[in-house]
């Protein structure tokens, strides 16, 4: 009897936590809004609601309830599942993070995260494909090798994280900056994570998936109505998770939640911020910057990390 009310507990608490991330992404979106414009000298949206608070629910219903594109020589199939299966794994990515209880303690967890991060291309690449154009696939090819390139990094970063832990479980990792935070003895890497971040979710200055100038708008150019939500809904709720994630890898000391949610929020800004201050970098640069300096600079840490941590134990 208890197990059953356990489990339905924890399907109770993944289902609100999975609600409430969704209502994110939809302020997310306001709060972009809202930066730009400020950053621009201009309005922005204030007349749906007061100060413009419902404007991501008007867009939502204008999107989801205009006709979708019915295209004539695609693989319709893949085409209308890509989008859902992206959010999806966004979704999913968010059971990394630990409950106090009823939910799921995953030992290794950034494993999981690794795994699941990895799955994020095929989406991607399976839009482009299905959509039978060219400026789609284009795009979809950029994105997959930004995302693969970047990954390798992100990778590394995680490695001399959980080297310096002792574990793979976000818990423990919490637990050992209760001293000291992560970002502050791991500052490089703290900031290489930050530039890789916005490399793996496609955001400015590295948005090559989206070049408006040279794709139309990348992989996502035969998508409207629905499917084109529900693909910038896995955006920002990734950006939203990237967030949250380094600030549980190099902000935090302990598991207080709202204090997890503010940092987050704060990064979640500066992704904002970023977009309203660089321009687009090119893109023969942004390849160059991943494993010419990056993957060398993020190696150089481990190695060096890996000499100091069997000095400790030794």
């Amino acid at each position: 009897m208890w197990l059953y009310f356990d489990f339905f507990k924890m399907i109770l608490n993944y289902l609100i936590l999975f609600i409430v991330v969704l209502i994110s992404v939809a302020f997310m979106t306001l709060m972009e809004q809202k930066i730009l414009a400020s950053s621009q000298i201009r309005v922005g949206p204030n007349f749906v609601g007061y100060w413009g608070v419902l404007q991501p629910f008007s867009d939502a219903c204008k999107l989801f309830s205009k006709e979708g594109l019915s295209l004539h020589s695609s693989n319709l199939v893949i085409y209308h599942l890509s989008p859902a299966l992206s959010l999806g794994l966004v979704l999913v990515l968010w059971l990394v993070f630990p409950f106090f209880e009823g939910g799921l303690d995953l030992n290794y967890g950034l494993m999981f995260f690794i795994c699941v991060s990895g799955l994020g291309v095929y989406p991607i690449l399976s839009s482009g494909w299905a959509s039978n154009c060219k400026y789609s696939m284009l795009g979809s090819l950029r994105a997959v090798a930004q995302m693969i390139s970047y990954e390798v990094s992100l990778l590394m970063i995680l490695l001399s994280v959980v080297w310096l832990s002792g574990s793979f479980s976000i818990n423990v990792i919490l637990s050992d900056q209760s001293m000291v935070y992560n970002g502050i003895l791991l500052m490089p890497l703290c900031m290489i994570w930050f530039v890789s971040a916005l490399a793996e979710t496609n955001r400015t200055p590295y948005d090559f998936a989206e070049g408006e100038s040279e794709l139309v708008s990348g992989f996502n150019t035969e998508y409207s109505a629905g499917g084109f939500t529900l693909i910038f809904m896995a955006e920002y709720g990734s950006i939203l998770f990237m967030g949250v994630l380094l600030s549980f890898l190099f902000l935090s000391g302990g598991a207080n939640s709202w204090l997890v949610v503010f940092k987050g929020i704060l990064v979640s800004f500066i992704f904002v911020w970023v977009r309203a201050t660089l321009p687009r970098f090119r893109y023969d640069k942004l390849m160059s910057l991943a494993w010419k300096s990056f993957l060398f600079i993020v190696l150089a840490l481990y190695v060096f990390y890996l000499f100091i941590g069997m000095l400790v134990w030794f």
